[in-house]
């Protein structure tokens, strides 16, 4: 028994077969009479898959070389990638298993990290449709400040699921990307992925996972697929199935960004022999092509910057990795630090800074300002004191970097004498590193190999301890060895300290790496040249390096490193100067780049802040109207990155030309409430805007337009970017002038919108023709909740059309047709509408010619509906007889609680009706009478009204005829009545005695809180009684008199 094939690979099958698999087998095996019934449920009722594939193979052993035999030709037939995984490949996949094992760590320190929260950051991949202009062309730390570190997309994919099809009718990914700004965790997420795949977790039918690093493949020339896979993995002995793709492989390629060979798609050089020499950077993109290892699966990791390399249409699916989320940052920093009470002070101080807070949702910045805060708290006098905390990158940096040459941060500061002499020992490499790290700044090389350990004189010896591990480091590994700095921007610091140095005593161009340059003498035009070269690089590659060189001018990092690298106090001749020529840098024009914004960095790190202080508070009081030199729109633009305030609320209200709006564009794509009114904006800008709504990545929530001059073209770009954008949720187009045919275009864009909640129209000319579009557009819609359609020159007709949308309509809940001429009909409409209607709870009507007639159809609807809270009906011609049809009506509706019938002559007798149904409704709150004609007699019933009624809390009686004698009894009223909270009798004629009286009543009223005695002809001296008699009686109420 033991010769037979399910016996000689049992282990193997156990290992490989997967549940569904293993499901089609017991189907086939059933069919056979191999397999019986019962069996089956045997094998069912096991819950581990492994027991279950166990259970099989021993029934099926049981019963003999046949069923062996089957089974054999079965697996062979059906699924040849695993007959031959089980039969051929095993004794090299299993050597594979051991080498994978042994390059990717230990399975206690991969194991750590798919233990805690931070797993589920790293496998649940967000699922994007390209890269943003700003990922394509900016640092990465320009990119995490820009977008605040917070990653969105509606879509993800888990890691395991990231090569298979997203739905049945898809084919999986060939080609997958995954980018992530530099120290987010794409190589921790490629050594999960192996660790999962090595535990049999996930992609069991793939046989192997040959992962390369591209630094590694840096140290080649010519070379083809084959021997590179012999090279990289020496126990690779037989190559022909997994080249010809009979084993089904997973290709690996970490670390684009890291690669010195750019790859050619536009003209490439075609090769299809996995056996042939070809260029290194040819054979890679002939493998991303596939025309070598055409079936296999290819993963390629990033930077978004190197990621650009590749075209759109070859990459089947990019995914980006996110940064932490607050609870992961505290959990990073709880596991960080052994004593709480410190990882709770360091977050506390990252989340006052919002900067410092952006930056930590990357876990490499995270790690150095979580672990420079603490030194600093552990080794500073003042480190209780917050305004003393390090704030700017330099300052962290530098706080990190002596941490380093303390040789601990656990160990409170050694005596300076100590840190001289640790300093003095190291000295030599340290200087030797900043070079190194400064000249491959320059050239774009972020990794190192030993000819350039040679060239720059660094011991490899004395690479070792926390300088190697926390700054500079090495990776070993059968094709070579490679060094690199153990974050991008720690290589920017140390370039900046070289360059700093050197710029002191430099009499040529540092910027060459020989003396044959035009003589420079001085550090300040050493400095002008760093920043030069900063302003002309197109992707932005030198931001960070001259921040740290501006920050090494400020007066705390002075002190930090002063009798290590700098001179005590040495920055005082050099730092006006600086300033003075950063600020001229950001005087020249209107052109606002990334490279300017840098430049207020810049200014920050030298805690130079005046200027971005005063555009802060011009901004936050609205004042900006006139103040937007080129300087304050450099600062400006530089808040809307870094200030939370500024992006939730960015008021440029009345202060912005096309011009100058053109050079902010970029910056406003992170804004949330976006307010642009009093502009004089034309269509020419709403093409700008169109196109700002329209970006992958514009996060604006809210956006005001109102009061410019936007018109039927400024109304496409405005729709056409609705079609696309998922984000916002207010538009405000008020007193424009877009007309039935931008109506008609916006129209169009709300059937397929389905985020848009609240869209002001008011005063657009849309007339019947606009609000027909917009009402069969609401017929499919289902986001918006709010239009405004105040003062468009609607009429019965367009009413009409809008009344049948609202029948259909399931998401509206506020509409106003202010001021415009629906008329009788129109009310009529609305009346039926009404009657069908449940989820409208806001209608203003005001100002409508509805007359008696058109309202009583308003309120014998509102007998029926019991879902509307709020109803306008001022200035509509209403008489008393229509007052006497909503108070019937509000007898028995139990809905309503604001009515607003202010400037209607309803006189005293439709306000007796009203008062008549106050007095059993128990829902109402705000009731407006101003202007209505109320006379003693309404006042009186209105008074009788009050002792009775416990729901309103507000009734406003302004501009009528009350009197004295109306006055006493809302007095009287008042003394029983504890329900209302606002009461206005501005311009009643009350005289000094009324006014008394309703004083005197507050003795035993404790409910109001504001009432209103304006314009009653009391005088001066009887205000002042007034007052003092009511702040006696009711010192909690407001008194407006």
């Amino acid at each position: 028994m033991e010769g037979i094939w399910i016996n000689r690979y049992r282990k193997q099958l156990v290992k490989s077969i997967s549940g569904p698999f293993l499901e089609t087998i017991i189907r086939y095996m059933k069919r056979q009479d191999l397999i019986s019934a019962e069996e089956v449920n045997q094998i069912h009722e096991l819950s581990a898959l492994s027991d279950k594939v166990k259970a099989v193979i021993d029934v099926l052993a049981g019963k003999g070389s046949t069923a062996s035999e089957s089974l054999q030709t079965f697996i062979e037939t059906t699924n040849l990638q695993l007959y031959l995984s089980i039969t051929i490949y095993e004794p090299m996949v299993q050597k594979h298993i051991e080498v994978l094992q042994s390059k990717f760590g230990s399975e206690n320190e991969i194991g750590a990290v798919c233990e805690t929260s931070s797993l589920k950051r790293l496998t649940d991949l967000l699922l994007i449709d390209g890269l943003t202009d700003i990922q394509q062309k900016e640092h990465d730390v320009m990119q995490t400040e820009a977008t605040r570190g917070m990653k969105n997309s509606p879509r993800h994919v888990p890691l395991d699921r990231l090569f298979l099809p997203l739905s049945r009718v898809n084919n999986p990914p060939r080609i997958s990307v995954t980018v992530g700004v530099a120290g987010i965790g794409k190589s921790t997420l490629v050594k999960i992925l192996v660790y999962k795949w090595l535990k049999g977790d996930l992609y069991r039918d793939v046989t192997f996972i040959f992962p390369f690093m591209f630094r590694e493949l840096n140290s080649f020339d010519r070379i083809s697929a084959e021997k590179l896979l012999k090279l990289t993995f020496p126990h690779i002995t037989e190559t022909k199935h997994i080249l010809n793709g009979t084993a089904k492989v997973l290709l690996i390629f970490d670390g684009l960004d890291e690669f010195k060979y750019p790859l050619e798609f536009s003209n490439p050089q075609t090769c299809t022999d996995p056996k042939k020499d070809i260029q290194i950077d040819n054979l890679i993109a002939n493998i991303i092509r596939g025309t070598i290892f055409s079936q296999a699966t290819v993963w390629i990791t990033s930077r978004p910057t190197g990621a650009g390399q590749i075209p759109d249409g070859i990459v089947d699916r990019m995914t980006e990795l996110r940064g932490f989320g607050e609870l992961e940052m505290k959990e990073f920093l709880g596991t960080l630090f052994e004593e709480r009470p410190m990882a709770i002070r360091v977050f506390s101080h990252i989340k006052a800074h919002k900067s410092l807070y952006i930056m930590c949702s990357v876990p490499s910045f995270c790690l150095m300002i979580g672990l420079s805060l603490a030194y600093y708290l552990r080794t500073s006098n003042d480190g209780h004191k917050a305004g003393n905390f390090p704030r700017t990158m330099t300052e962290i940096y530098t706080y990190f970097f002596k941490m380093i040459l303390n040789g601990d941060w656990h160990e409170k500061e050694q005596e300076a004498l100590k840190i001289d002499q640790t300093f003095s020992n190291t000295k030599k490499l340290i200087v030797n590193l900043s070079r190194l790290a400064f000249y491959g700044l320059i050239k774009r090389r972020f990794v190192f190999y030993e000819q350039d350990m040679k060239a720059y004189s660094i011991d490899l010896t004395s690479l070792q301890g926390s300088l190697c591990t926390r700054i500079f480091t090495k990776d070993d590994s059968n094709i070579c060895t490679v060094y690199y700095f153990t974050h991008i921007t720690m290589q920017e610091y140390l370039a900046a300290i070289y360059y700093y140095t050197a710029a002191k005593r430099a009499i040529f161009d540092l910027f060459t790496d020989s003396a044959m340059s035009w003589p420079k003498i001085g550090f300040h035009n050493h400095f002008k040249n760093a920043v030069n070269k900063s302003l002309q690089s197109e992707d932005g590659h030198l931001d960070i390096f001259v921040r740290f060189l501006s920050g090494l001018l400020s007066p705390e990092v002075n002190r930090l490193l002063q009798g290590l690298l700098l001179t005590k106090d040495e920055h005082n001749s050099y730092r006006a100067s600086v300033m003075h020529h950063l600020q001229c840098c950001l005087n020249t024009d209107y052109v606002i780049s990334s490279r300017t914004v840098n430049i207020m960095h810049c200014l920050h790190e030298l805690q130079h802040t005046e200027i971005a202080k005063g555009v802060a508070d011009a901004l936050r009081t609205g004042c900006l109207a006139g103040k937007l030199t080129p300087i304050n729109c450099s600062a400006l633009a530089y808040l809307l990155q870094v200030s939370e305030e500024c992006m939730e609320e960015t008021n440029l209200s009345n202060c912005l030309s096309y011009n100058i709006f053109k050079s902010l564009l970029p910056r406003l794509l992170y804004c949330h409430n976006l307010r642009l009114e009093n502009n004089q904006f034309k269509d020419n800008v709403m093409d700008l805007l169109g196109s700002l709504l329209s970006a992958k990545d514009c996060q604006i929530k809210k956006i005001s337009l109102q009061n410019n001059f936007v018109a039927e073209d400024g109304a496409k770009f405005t729709a056409d970017a609705l079609h696309v954008n998922r984000k916002l949720t207010i538009l405000n187009l008020q007193k424009n002038s877009i007309g039935h045919e931008g109506a008609k275009r916006i129209a169009s864009a709300l059937k397929h919108n389905g985020s848009l909640k609240e869209l002001i129209l008011s005063s657009n000319c849309v007339g019947d023709i606009g609000a027909t579009a917009i009402a069969e557009a609401l017929k499919v819609n289902r986001s918006l909740t709010t239009l405004n359609l105040q003062s468009n020159s609607i009429s019965n007709n367009g009413a009409t059309a809008l009344t049948a949308a609202l029948k259909l309509n399931e998401g509206l809940i506020d509409l106003n047709l202010r001021e415009n001429s629906i008329g009788l009909n129109g009310a009529r409409e609305i009346a039926n509408a009404l009657r069908v209607n449940k989820v409208l709870r806001t209608l203003d009507l005001t100002a409508n010619l509805l007359h008696d007639e058109g309202t009583a159809a308003i309120a014998s609807a509102i007998q029926e509906n019991q879902t509307l809270t709020s109803l306008h009906l001022q200035w509509n011609f209403i008489s008393s007889e229509a007052a006497k049809a909503l108070a019937q009506a509000l007898q028995s509706n139990h809905s309503i609680t604001s009515l607003d019938l202010q400037e209607n002559s309803i006189g005293d007798e439709g306000i007796i009706a009203l008062s008549a149904a106050l007095k059993c409704n128990s829902v109402l709150t705000s009731l407006y009478l101003q202007g209505t004609s109320v006379g003693v007699r309404g006042a009186k019933a209105l008074a009788e009204a009050l002792p009775v009624n416990k729901s309103l809390t507000i009734l406003d009686l302004r501009g009528n005829l009350v009197g004295v004698a109306g006055a006493k009894a809302i007095a009287s009223g008042l003394k029983v009545n504890n329900s209302l909270r606002t009461l206005n009798l501005q311009e009643n004629s009350l005289g000094l005695d009324g006014a008394m009286c309703i004083a005197i009543a507050l003795k035993y009223n404790h409910s109001l809180s504001h009432i209103n005695l304006l314009g009653n002809r009391i005088g001066e001296s009887g205000a002042k009684v007034i007052a003092a008699e009511i702040r006696s009686k009711s010192p909690h109420c407001v008194v407006e008199i």
